[in-house]
């Protein structure tokens, strides 16, 4: 299992989430998931929204826990806007192009779960993938195939309905070839403005997904906690799990539920794959 972070506020130094906390990203990658005997050790990444019209990358096949990169840019890169991820993979090889997050133009994109049986269906699915897309399909992992199923379907022009088709598709797929569970998924999509997140499965136990509180509320709620001081009253996180132990401080997403981050706006809608054309 993954693990994965997703920041929209001010400006921000994103060690305060991948290192600070107690339960931060870098101490969940040394953690074992539930049912796996090794850690999140098969590789990291940031995207960050900066200077530039398209989103900068780091990625890197060393474990978090040991990356001093990473380290380094996480204590000095200042941003609005950014998605990490730690890796634990599912078949597929530990190289750099599996890494996450997966970039196209201005998104960014991060994956919890698996396609069940993804080898035995991932010509079928690649075939589907827009020809103009395809020459950026530089890994293996089903995870960043996903991604550009949900280009091909329509993100850029609405991100939740392009993840609907995508996962309608890859359920309509899996499901032709005989595969009762096709889909897990917890995912997070950026444009550089707004975080989209879902949190689906096609069986009944999907992955975990937590969005933030209010800031505002939790201030008032916890004076102690005067790192809550630093931040705007408009920042949001979406996390696979949460960070710290605060009461009050995370609400759990529904599963087939979707949201829409917008600054201190936080919409959540139903998430239901839609059948989408062979």
């Amino acid at each position: 299992m993954c693990r994965w972070l997703a920041y929209v506020g001010d400006p921000v130094e994103p060690r305060e989430f991948l290192y600070d906390p107690e339960r931060s990203l870098i101490e969940q990658s040394r953690s074992h998931a539930p049912g796996m005997d090794v850690p999140n050790g098969d590789g990291t990444g940031l995207g960050w929204y900066g200077r530039r019209e398209v989103p900068a990358l780091f990625r890197s096949t060393t474990p978090a826990w040991a990356n001093e990169t990473l380290r380094e840019l996480a204590h000095e890169v200042q941003t609005g806007l950014f998605l990490a991820h730690v890796r634990a993979g599912t078949g597929t090889p530990v190289q750099t192009t599996n890494c996450h997050p997966f970039r196209h133009g201005r998104w960014l994109f991060v994956h919890n779960g698996y396609i069940a049986e993804y080898m035995r269906l991932r010509r079928t699915l690649m075939m589907a993938v827009r020809p103009d897309l395809f020459p950026e399909l530089l890994g293996t992992t089903d995870s960043e195939l996903m991604f550009f199923l949900a280009l091909t379907l329509g993100l850029e022009a609405d991100p939740i309905e392009g993840l609907r088709r995508m996962a309608g598709f890859v359920e309509a797929v899996g499901r032709e070839a005989g595969v009762a569970e096709p889909l897990q998924m917890t995912v997070a999509v950026a444009d550089g403005e707004k975080v989209y997140a879902a949190r689906y499965a096609s069986g009944p136990v999907a992955n975990t997904l937590f969005v933030s509180e209010d800031v505002q509320a939790l201030r008032l709620l916890h004076p102690e906690a005067h790192r809550l001081s630093h931040y705007s009253d408009d920042a949001r996180l979406v996390v696979s799990e949460p960070l710290v132990a605060l009461p009050g401080a995370w609400r759990e997403v529904a599963p087939g539920s979707a949201l829409v981050v917008d600054g201190g706006d936080v919409r959540e809608v139903p998430f239901v794959p839609e059948p989408a054309p062979r």
